[in-house]
């Protein structure tokens, strides 16, 4: 059977039984399991485990159970709170400026527990509220927190970037690196949208009357608040870039900030370890199921021949390797729509990262151009989970068509952010060149 036949067979199997609702690990490993007995035999199995189990004995795969417990503890502290009274006290005086401290609030708390509904969920339920009261546009207030929730996976430390650098053999220190300067890039092209959109149609984003903006007092005591969380995100991120110690040790530091700022908040309670000790368990044993099918899945696709056929098609393909890099882009921000972003990832990265490599391209630059295209994905409809998780806290009257089209400039944006940085890739790659 030919390789073209055996992709569409394959490709097709595994649409298939993810639109039947069914787990990704059991379907990515069951599919792939069944593929390779047909296509090599019984033997083939053993080069699996032999993955797995290389893959099991990993220092860096220890970084991820740490860095969920960090978020999980984080989420508990009240820290997200603290947070926006501080930017409502400071930013609400500014036309837009609620919207502004949102944003600036999620690249915080995104920052900190490295998850994208985590920081949606806290500001839906926090800040959603407080902008509609206070006159904001509901498209405007809904697409601000559905964009910053999704800088978590952008904004180190980030699972999904273990993830890539696990996939791909890259340093995770590395994609850290690379990530803090993309982020700030979204950061500013975001809030010159809202500063000018705010400016040109001040009803849409209208400044706090003076009665509410707090007075110098305030402002410091609220400032005071938020020191220890943002100081854990600082004592992680530049033990990592300045090469103090590796992502794992530097997460178990984390974990040690985490619990310190829960002891400080009132919060260092059995009930709260617990919740999130178990919370950790379920996420950490999903990602390694996810993880032992990836495995399967690389070694079935690639054994039909899937480079080759990849390359072939590559070739015709107009442009260049940059026509190629731009299509991938796209097969991506497609697959963002409908599927889960650590699917996305497993399916696509054992296939494009040795087209990548052998075009010359930096594997690290390519990781953070996925990366947004994944945090695309999160905000972007169908299936987009950020808008889910938004639907599930907002008010009885705000609809998903609301949602929904409330992401589009913000969509527009990202879209913008991925084509600076193809064009000038220095802002992925220059810290990671500078550290490491």
């Amino acid at each position: 059977m030919s390789i073209e036949i055996l992709t569409l067979l394959f490709f097709g199997s595994l649409l298939f039984f993810l639109l039947l609702g069914l787990p990704l690990a059991f379907v990515l490993g069951g599919v792939s399991v069944v593929f390779l007995y047909f296509t090599w035999g019984f033997g083939s199995f053993f080069m699996v485990t032999s993955q797995i189990w290389g893959t099991m004995g990993s220092f860096t795969l220890v970084a991820i159970p740490l860095f969920v417990f960090m978020a999980m503890v984080l989420e508990r502290t009240g820290v997200a709170k603290d947070l926006y009274r501080m930017m409502h006290l400071w930013f609400g005086g500014l036309r837009g400026g609620l919207a502004l401290g949102t944003l600036a609030i999620c690249a915080v708390f995104a920052a900190m527990v490295g998850i994208s509904g985590a920081a949606v969920v806290a500001m839906g339920t926090i800040a959603l509220p407080s902008m509609l009261e206070r006159g904001y546009d509901r498209k405007m207030a809904l697409g601000v927190i559905n964009t910053g929730g999704g800088w978590g996976i952008l904004i180190p430390p980030s699972i999904l970037m273990i993830l890539y650098a696990l996939i791909t053999g890259v340093s995770v220190g590395q994609m850290f690196a690379a990530g803090i300067m993309p982020g700030v890039l979204l950061m500013v092209l975001t809030f010159i949208y809202i500063i000018v959109r705010a400016t040109l149609q001040p009803h849409l984003a209208p400044a706090l009357p003076k009665e509410d903006r707090g007075t110098w007092p305030e402002k410091l005591r609220a400032l005071r608040a938020v020191l220890l969380p943002i100081g854990v995100v600082v004592m992680v991120l530049g033990s990592i870039i300045g090469g103090i110690t590796t992502p794992t040790e530097a997460a178990a530091m984390g974990v040690l900030g985490a619990l310190i700022s829960a002891a400080v908040y009132g919060e260092f309670k059995w009930s709260v370890m617990q919740e999130a000790a178990i919370r950790t368990f379920k996420l950490t044993g999903m990602i390694m199921w996810i993880l032992f099918a990836a495995h399967a899945f690389s070694a079935a696709y690639q054994s039909m021949g899937a480079q080759e056929l990849i390359e072939g098609l590559m070739q015709h393909i107009p442009g260049g390797p940059w026509g190629i890099i731009i299509a991938m882009m796209v097969i991506i921000f497609f697959l963002a729509m409908v599927l889960d972003p650590v699917g996305i990832m497993l399916i696509t990265l054992p296939v494009f990262m040795p087209m990548v490599e052998k075009l010359g391209f930096d594997p690290i630059w390519f990781g953070i151009l996925f990366v947004i295209n994944m945090e695309i994905g999160y905000k972007t409809p169908p299936f987009g989970f950020n808008l889910f998780y938004l639907k599930g806290v907002v008010p009885p009257g705000i609809t998903m068509k609301d949602i929904y089209t409330s992401v589009i400039p913000f969509v527009l944006i990202e879209i913008l952010a991925i084509a600076i940085i193809m064009i000038f890739p220095e802002i992925a790659t220059w810290l990671p060149d500078q550290f490491f």
